[in-house]
């Protein structure tokens, strides 16, 4: 049983990295689509310089702690008593399908990695602030269901989560309008 907590251990340090690299990076792709619209050299400079701090957050923190966090939490489930048993549980199934969720995340900010790195704009820095709230909303829903073991009350937990989200949605208009009235 010790070894397996050290696999625990080691699956959260590796999922909170993640969702680290993920929360900064959109936050980074943010400040990049910004630095897009400045007037040169400042252009330049700044992409420049969120190029280097993306490809570098992306590749040797993100990538690697979503690998390292995988490949533990396949060891506890399919090779430790303890993990094939939470596999026939009904919330570990509902479990799997957010983390899944956050494999589709991963992979679209992927995408929206390469295309800034080839100077291709094409979200907008409202769409990459409202993006940034997927990963939470995830985080959210996995750490939850982990607690709480219950997959019975999940739709209790998924309005939870939407109200949840139109809460991010209002607080986000808020930030947005206060943010307006500075700049003017």
């Amino acid at each position: 049983m010790e070894y397996y907590n050290y696999l625990k251990s080691l699956h959260l340090i590796f999922v909170i990295t993640w969702f680290a690299g993920l929360f900064y990076i959109v936050r980074l792709f943010v400040y990049q689509i910004e630095a897009a619209q400045k007037p040169s050299p400042e252009k330049e400079i700044l992409q420049k310089q969120y190029k280097i701090m993306t490809y570098r957050l992306w590749y040797i923190i993100t990538w690697p702690s979503a690998v390292l966090a995988s490949i533990f939490a396949f060891w506890m489930l399919f090779f430790t008593d303890l993990g094939q048993a939470w596999l026939k549980m009904p919330w570990m199934h509902v479990k799997l399908g957010f983390v899944f969720v956050l494999y589709l995340y991963h992979a679209k900010c992927q995408q929206i990695f390469k295309q800034l790195q080839n100077d291709e704009v094409k979200y907008t820095t409202t769409f990459m602030r409202l993006w940034n709230e997927g990963a939470t909303i995830i985080l959210f829903a996995v750490v939850f269901l982990v607690v709480l073991k219950n997959a019975v009350n999940w739709i209790y937990g998924v309005i939870g989560i939407f109200l949840f989200s139109i809460l991010i949605m209002l607080g986000f208009k808020f930030y947005k309008r206060i943010r307006e009235r500075n700049q003017s």
